[in-house]
């Protein structure tokens, strides 16, 4: 289990975050502490993000729940030990089940060790993740961002983030991935950190706890 950064650690590297960047210093002047986001790890973690995709809330919540209750035993083996029938009974689609499949003959052949993953650098990390089937980038950089608590971590394709970067910039169309990426370039080696600002921003504007950019 690894140990997310402190408050300290945090507001430490908000502050080179708004040195290095003016326009990302004015968010950062009015928003409000913030947690470093934290998910579940290892095989299960993975699993989970690809089941609770593209469902709303209530239904990812809904659907997690049958399948930790049909795989008491939730490893790669327990899932490769399954028929697909009983995978689409807890609520899958049938590409659902398809990676979740992939994922686990991914670990148990070696070709994503996820006990490895921590000691691997950032971007060999979200190479071995989205060298499996129904793992796409930004998933793979959440999953390691909120596993391992990687501070340059940072998923572009995300589009809350997108979209504070738009509030941050004073832009009319929000950035898009390529852009976003190259934008964030600024922010190194707490790209991860930044990412944390901008969604605690955006929270905190749809909470209408600050005002609107």
């Amino acid at each position: 289990m690894f140990v997310p950064p402190t408050a300290d650690a945090l507001l430490e590297a908000r502050k080179a975050l708004a040195d290095a960047d003016p326009a990302l210093a004015a968010i950062d002047a009015v928003t409000p502490s913030f947690d470093w986001r934290v998910g579940l790890g290892g095989f299960p973690g993975l699993l989970k993000m690809v089941v609770q995709q593209q469902v709303s809330l209530a239904s990812a919540a809904a659907i997690w729940s049958r399948v930790e209750a049909g795989l008491p035993d939730m490893t790669p083996e327990a899932v490769l030990a399954h028929e697909d029938a009983h995978l689409l009974s807890l609520g899958l689609s049938r590409p659902k089940a398809r990676y979740a499949r992939a994922i686990a003959e991914a670990h148990v052949s070696g070709t994503c060790d996820f006990d490895a993953l921590p000691g691997l650098p950032d971007d060999e990390a979200v190479a071995a993740l989205t060298a499996i089937t129904g793992i796409g980038r930004w998933t793979a950089e959440v999953y390691l961002m909120f596993t391992q608590g990687r501070l340059d971590m940072f998923p572009g394709g995300d589009v809350a983030l997108q979209e504070a970067m738009r509030w941050m910039d004073r832009a009319e169309v929000r950035p898009n991935e390529k852009q976003a990426y190259r934008r964030a370039e600024l922010w190194r080696p707490y790209r991860g950190v930044a990412a944390h600002l901008l969604w605690a921003c955006y929270g905190a504007v749809k909470r209408r706890e600050i005002a609107p950019f």
